[in-house]
């Protein structure tokens, strides 16, 4: 496909007429470009050609002017042409790519359906990384879908196979999920995309470092060759520009930007960073949490460990907090988010991989309780907040011993903030840099204590294939024989714990801890993008899968090997240990 027309730039770079190959990892390619110097857009989703019910249905949520990625993405990809698109978290990319998709497809009762060579058989997939983030994109597709019979069809790890087999058994024209259990469901015939017109890989960048392009691509591969192909990713690696240039045809090349801001965090987040003591963290934090003004707040732990004990203090000092990571079971994980969305609790404790699936526009505060490890995650925590053009405050905490990777960070983002103050709970600053009434004490007075919490959201049964834990505590109970596969949407977080608790909690509680890694960078304690269950297929011969990072220890060691000594260790009586199991 050749795109024929250059559209007109408005609030953002494009290049047309690109190849892939011309896309090069850089902010905008080197190809020639139109810019305009327009932040809003004074069009209206009436004047693109879409359908009559899907701007009515935008209208009726509020949605009646695109936002500059929107404005750009739609005449291009209405047009079936495809599209790299790359802009900042919370610049509106779903509903740019979504709108387009759901053109193109036929639902039940609308002409042409009964003509389509496979009716009930996927027309369009959307790949994300994350289990949150496909709840969240197949929630903005069916809000714009509202009036019309599109059946748009949820798969991913952490819930039970069965009813996401009889869902695609009964129909979907659209496909929204994770590559593991995408590819489990296609692997057993029961997720069918020789059909499949429209494919969009949403946060290509993400799962490439989640290690999820090889599934990627043999999705890819089992889609049509005609195909129309949209990616989007905040970064454009040498890794994703190769995968453009061997699955894309001539795609546009969109990049959405703000006027006059050459930065790469948003620019309407005010960002601050407190050189904080370990023992003064909480009472800071919960001081923070009362400034004037303030929303929905989300704070960022690096390990599961810490996010459930920072939700379990806040929780004991007056606030209305809930916690999501990978010890949760999927119900748990989802009853907090549910209670964060609703209003019912305004303090959700996270941790890393979770930050990509969280997409709350009025979040007014993100605070990192514990440094991110590099810039790149600094700006996924930090695009929690200022969505959508909101404005929103991130606040650091740096220990000592992160100065030198503070450092790193603010050189790479141009913050600004080469030396964080040294700071306490006490400290006189703090009242003044965030608006924190005088006199505040680290407990919420009783009178302020207005929110249902977390108990007030039910928690639904599933069926999930993990653990089964309060959105706030623990590891839950017992899983099945993998263990909890998630971990922070983790594509096999649980591992297959012995005991139903998964490897990979362990090692991102006891092993990785609060070090440099963390959680082990959230691929090895946190687990991947989502879970994929080994199926019975597998079991039979089916194709052999690739070691994930939360098999193997921090010295390339094997967790089956660490499980033969220590039943050696453990062995009584006899001078050698039993034959390890492989699960």
């Amino acid at each position: 496909m050749t795109t024929s027309e250059q559209p007109t730039a408005v609030g953002a770079d494009i290049d047309t007429h690109q190849t892939a190959a011309d896309a090069v990892p850089t902010p905008v390619g080197a190809a020639s470009r139109a810019a305009a110097s327009v932040q809003a857009v004074d069009a209206s989703f009436a004047d693109f050609d879409i359908r009559r019910e899907t701007v009515e249905a935008l209208a009726e949520r509020g949605i009646v002017n695109p936002f500059p990625i929107q404005a750009m993405t739609l005449p291009v990809a209405l047009a079936k042409h495809d599209i790299i698109g790359q802009a900042k978290t919370g610049t509106g990319k779903t509903l740019g790519f979504g709108i387009p998709l759901l053109e193109h497809v036929v639902a039940p009762g609308e002409p042409g359906y009964d003509e389509l060579s496979a009716p009930g058989k996927p027309q369009a997939l959307v790949v994300v990384p994350t289990r949150e983030l496909a709840v969240q994109v197949a929630g903005d597709l069916a809000m714009a879908a509202a009036g019309r019979r599109v059946r748009i069809v949820q798969v991913y790890g952490g819930r039970a196979y069965e009813p996401q087999v009889e869902a695609l058994s009964r129909g979907a024209e659209v496909v929204v999920g994770t590559p593991g259990r995408m590819i489990d469901l296609l692997n057993q015939r029961a997720l069918i995309l020789a059909h499949a017109r429209t494919v969009v890989l949403d946060e290509a960048d993400e799962m490439l470092d989640l290690g999820f392009l090889p599934d990627v691509e043999k999705l890819l591969g089992a889609t049509p060759a005609s195909r129309h192909t949209m990616l989007f990713s905040a970064t454009m690696p040498g890794a994703i520009v190769a995968m453009a240039r061997r699955y894309m045809t001539q795609p546009t090349h969109i990049r959405a930007h703000d006027p006059g801001d050459d930065h790469q965090t948003v620019q309407n987040i005010t960002q601050v960073a407190y050189r904080a003591h370990a023992l003064d963290k909480l009472e800071l934090l919960a001081r923070i949490l009362q400034a004037r003004g303030r929303g929905l707040t989300i704070v960022f732990a690096r390990t599961k460990r810490t996010a459930a004990k920072v939700a379990e203090e806040l929780t004991a000092r007056g606030f209305a907090a809930g916690a999501i990571h990978g010890d949760l079971g999927q119900g748990a994980r989802e009853q907090a988010l549910r209670a964060f969305r609703h209003g019912k609790v305004d303090v959700l404790v996270a941790t890393d991989v979770a930050a990509r699936g969280i997409d709350v526009e009025d979040v007014t505060h993100v605070i990192n309780y514990q440094c991110p490890e590099d810039e790149k995650i600094y700006l996924h925590r930090t695009g929690r907040t200022g969505r959508a053009g909101n404005k929103g405050t991130a606040v650091t905490f740096v220990d000592w011993d992160d100065m030198p990777r503070w450092g790193l960070i603010n050189k790479a983002l141009e913050l600004d903030i080469p030396e964080p103050v040294e700071t306490y709970s006490s400290s006189a600053h703090v009242y003044t840099d965030l608006d924190v009434p005088q006199g505040t004490t680290g407990r919420l007075p009783k009178d302020r204590q207005v929110r249902a919490g977390l108990a007030a959201e039910e928690i639904e049964d599933l069926g999930e294939t993990g653990k089964h834990g309060g959105a706030a505590g623990g590891r839950g109970s017992s899983g099945d024989r993998h263990g909890h596969p998630h971990d922070d949407g983790g594509r096999s977080g649980g591992g297959r714990g012995r005991g139903g608790h998964g490897r990979s909690g362990r090692s991102g509680d006891a092993r990785s801890g609060e070090g440099r890694s963390g959680e082990a960078s959230a691929r090895s304690g946190e687990g991947r993008g989502e879970s994929r269950p080994k199926p019975a297929h597998d079991e039979a011969g089916g194709p052999a899968r690739a070691v994930d990072a939360a098999t193997t220890g921090a010295d390339g060691s094997s967790d089956a090997a660490k499980r033969r000594r220590r039943r050696h260790r453990r062995g009584s009586g006899s001078s050698s240990a039993a034959p390890a199991t492989t699960d």
